[in-house]
């Protein structure tokens, strides 16, 4: 793993790490054998979750070569000034020495804020931190960490072994590899706890055990597969923190969810609370009631993680579904080894409703590929149990420290997107007004959203899934050299990879859901052919588009359209269920978008509902720039659009808008070192990029030149091109510029909406089209920043007089407020996660910043 790709294993890495604050809990040392301390303060407080830190000055010697400092400035997305506002600075190593419990394991919390201290610059701070033996840090940068995980501050959790003497010695030591170098820490937590960790399977050596009771770990991943987050205060005292696992999950067989509907027998003697609460195993995660497409899919979640150590999974299981033995069977498999065969948890548990947990323990070297890792699970075929299907609770991973106790990983390497990015954003605030629309990146709780992608996309660029070979497996112990629909794999246009990346369908099936290709189930037509309604799985109704045999250019697209969609996931791109490549016969099954195309609404009116209300459409733009962002923002190297045009925004039955067709998308500009990709001039005329017309030199700001036609489309009810206009009116692009730059904006406007429409509202939404179709790049907002002008739009059409207030005291750079925008993670966090919440509140949040 070189240095520029650690930057994705670390941002999965810190998420988890980010909240977790465990506290004393029954079973426990007291809490008087506890420290949690604010460093450089000189008072005891309390933070927002009502926690006491006390000072650290009773534990620093008044000789040490130590001061105390307060930041300079303070991130909105801190969750509070305690203790994140004040630091200890050291100038040379220095150690706390605590008294600790000599038998209990401890949890080890290290907080940093990287910011101004003392006019001390963060970018100068490299140090060290051990505790006794164990390196917990080396060389470490905070600086360098947050920026390139896109947070504010860290929290760095650990669980140590007893310390037999009874003294922890904690040393920060500033690398004598810097000059001026300094280390600094805002918070320490030493807190006794339970030892939850004896020994676990050892993956590829059967009936071997690794021992886990002199092993100290780190915090990795903690997961409640199949439910939602579970805050710390909802924990079984330990305060952990639980994530939902969907941003792992691979590929577009995801399973199902369950909650469970029987009362669960918690806790039990082989697991107490301390294991885990009850909401993880109230929920769970199954692969769907059709055997014959499990049979077919391994239900899989992949991590990024450091090469050269050894790690702990930890598996939560509760069959609440079934209640008998053989019922449901399945195998495990972590990084293409089988960690588990047949796994039955009514055999383990001994019933219904009861928790369990296993633990398996795995060594990942340093190899091409290897710094990953894959958690899969599939039926157990041949133990022929009544169901085909596995299923999944919870999931903890966790470093372990090598033979020499080292924990320290290196420091991360901020991506060449972020470097651009902030580039921009330099060039942009010395420039003039026009290139002056910055895209911030907000500190926080992040990582969430940006991990699952990383964690697919660079799969393309890690993993070779040529099939398999003598010594090297593929990551579906299913496939290998399979075969699909009764065709050879080898003969197929598609790579390996694409297909496994989501559900293979048979010619029949397809047939058989569009009536034979039945023309009258079509319901579009484009470049790559016609689009069918069908059913499928007794019942769901999908969109199969069927290509045209003929068209060789139909073969490309195919394989962009799969593993481009496949591998993304978000509320505003239209879900990709599976695809069919059989008897010269290519298709692509999604999910069926009841309410066609933007296009149809606005100004085609094929449809009942045509003329669409003025808040509509606006929300119709915010969703599809949603995706738009995700798709530049979201994974490690930009994903173009390409085609970004009204009969490609498409609308679900709730009128929630998906960016669709991704046939001619690219990847880039990170490729190369020219910030953009050189390629043939593909899309569709009147959306077209003049700067990618002129140059061939394609980047993210030509899909933001395209959605600004898409924005004025939308406002003028009009295509992009008519040709039976004058001559000056025939490009929507350009007499809207015209008219906009005349201030005559409003004799355009769709008469539908005309009165709907608050003049405040009107001028923000035109002024973000006008900047969209700027003539060169460099001088169009990012669709960030486009996606941030929208919300404020739609907050200046429902309060127009509060939020032309909240705009006007920050100086009316209502572009210049995207510092505090919401980063890529947050937003769809809350677009996924939160679909009643209001627009109002979710712009509340971007107007009015705060920790989350």
């Amino acid at each position: 793993m070189n240095s520029s790709e650690r930057i994705f294993f670390l941002t999965v890495f810190f998420f988890i790490t980010l909240n977790s604050i465990p506290v004393s809990s029954k079973g426990s040392a007291s809490d008087s054998e506890s420290y949690i301390l604010a460093c450089g303060a000189t008072n005891e407080d309390t933070d927002s979750d009502g926690r006491k830190w006390e000072p650290d000055t009773k534990y620093i010697n008044s000789s040490s070569n130590s001061m105390t400092a307060s930041a300079d400035s303070q991130d909105p997305s801190l969750p509070s000034t305690v203790p994140y506002m004040t630091a200890r600075i050291f100038t040379s190593a220095y150690t706390y020495k605590l008294s600790v419990p000599k038998k209990s394991r401890l949890w080890v919390r290290l907080h940093f804020y990287p910011s101004t201290y003392s006019s001390l610059s963060s970018n100068t701070s490299y140090f060290a931190v051990t505790a006794n033996k164990f390196q917990l840090l080396k060389n470490f940068s905070a600086s360098i960490t947050a920026q390139a995980l896109t947070m504010a501050y860290l929290i760095k959790e650990y669980s140590l072994t007893p310390i037999g003497s009874g003294n922890l010695d904690l040393t920060f030591t500033p690398s004598p590899d810097y000059d001026d170098s300094y280390a600094f820490v805002n918070g320490i937590e030493v807190i006794p706890m339970p030892d939850i960790y004896q020994s676990a399977a050892m993956v590829g050596l059967s009936d071997e055990n690794f021992d886990l009771t002199n092993s100290s770990l780190q915090t990795m991943f903690r997961l409640n597969v199949g439910g939602q987050f579970i805050p710390a205060s909802n924990d079984s005292g330990l305060t952990r923190t639980w994530y939902d696992d969907t941003p792992y999950l691979f590929g577009a067989a995801i399973g199902v969810t369950s909650q469970a509907n029987i009362t669960i027998k918690y806790p039990t003697a082989d697991v107490p609370r301390s294991i885990a609460p009850l909401n993880v195993y109230s929920t769970a995660r199954t692969m769907g009631p059709d055997p014959k497409v499990n049979v077919n899919y391994n239900l899989t979640w992949i991590f990024y993680i450091d090469a050269n150590f050894t790690y702990l999974l930890r598996f939560h299981f509760c069959e609440f579904l079934l209640s008998r033995s053989n019922q449901r069977a399945f195998d495990i498999y972590i990084n293409n080894q089988t960690a588990q065969s047949g796994a039955d948890v009514i055999s383990w548990a001994g019933s219904q409703g009861v928790p369990f947990y296993k633990d398996y323990s795995l060594y990942v070297p340093d190899q091409i590929g290897d710094d990953q890792l894959w958690v899969a699970l599939h039926p157990s075929v041949g133990l022929k149990p009544q169901y085909y299907d596995s299923i999944l609770n919870g999931l903890e991973i966790f470093k372990l420290d090598d033979q020499r106790g080292n924990l320290a990983g290196p420091n991360p390497v901020p991506s060449p997107m972020m470097l651009k990015a902030e580039a921009e954003k330099a060039f942009s605030s010395s420039g003039s007004s026009s290139s002056s629309i910055i895209g911030g990146i907000a500190g926080g709780v992040a990582g969430l959203a940006v991990a699952a992608i990383i964690s697919i996309f660079v799969l393309r660029k890690k993993r070779g899934l040529n099939g398999s070979q003598a010594g090297s497996h593929s990551w579906l112990p299913l496939y290998g050299n399979s075969t699909i629909s009764g065709k050879s794999s080898a003969s197929s246009h598609l790579s390996n990879l694409a297909q496994g990346l989501c559900r293979h369908f048979s010619l029949p099936e397809i047939k058989h859901a569009t009536k034979n290709f039945d023309e009258s189930n079509v319901i579009g037509v484009g470049g790559f052919g016609k689009v069918y309604k069908g059913v499928i799985d007794h019942g769901t109704k999908v969109a199969i588009k069927r290509s045209n045999p003929s068209s060789e250019q139909g073969v490309n697209e195919f394989q962009t359209e799969i593993e481009m969609l496949s591998k993304l996931r978000h509320k505003h791109l239209v879900s990709l269920i599976g695809f069919c490549e059989e008897d010269g016969e290519m298709a692509l099954v999604y999910d069926y978008m009841a309410n066609g195309t933007l296009r149809e609404h606005i100004y085609k009116g094929t449809k009942p509902t045509s003329s669409l209300s003025w808040r509509q459409r606006l929300e119709i733009c915010i969703g599809a720039a949603r995706g738009l962002h995700y798709l530049h923002t979201g994974a490690k190297y930009t994903i173009i659009h390409r085609d970004v045009k009204t009969t490609n925004i498409l609308l679900d039955e709730k009128w929630v808008a998906k960016v669709s067709d991704f046939g001619l998308s690219k990847t880039g500009p990170n490729l190369n070192s020219q910030g953009h990709v050189s390629t043939v001039v593909k899309g569709s005329f009147g959306y077209l990029d003049p700067e990618y017309f002129k140059r061939q030199q394609l980047t993210e700001k030509s899909d933001v030149y395209s959605f600004g036609v898409v924005l004025f489309e939308a406002l003028c009810a009009r295509p992009a091109l008519n040709p039976n206009l004058s001559k000056e009116q025939v490009s929507l692009a350009e007499w809207a510029l015209h008219c906009q730059k005349k201030g005559i904006i409003e004799d355009i406007i769709d008469p539908h909406i005309k009165t709907e429409i608050q003049p405040e509202c009107l001028k923000k939404f035109a002024e973000t089209a006008e900047k969209c179709l700027s003539d060169h790049g460099i001088h169009r907002p990012s669709m960030g920043d486009v996606l941030w002008n929208l919300e404020f739009s739609l907050q200046l059409q429902d309060n127009p007089t509060g939020a032309k207030m909240v705009s006007e005291s920050k100086g009316n750079d209502t572009y210049g407020m995207n510092r505090h925008m919401l980063t890529i993670l947050e937003e769809s966090s809350l677009s996924e996660e939160n679909d009643d919440v209001s627009q109002n509140e979710i712009f509340s949040q971007i107007a009015h910043p705060r920790g989350r």
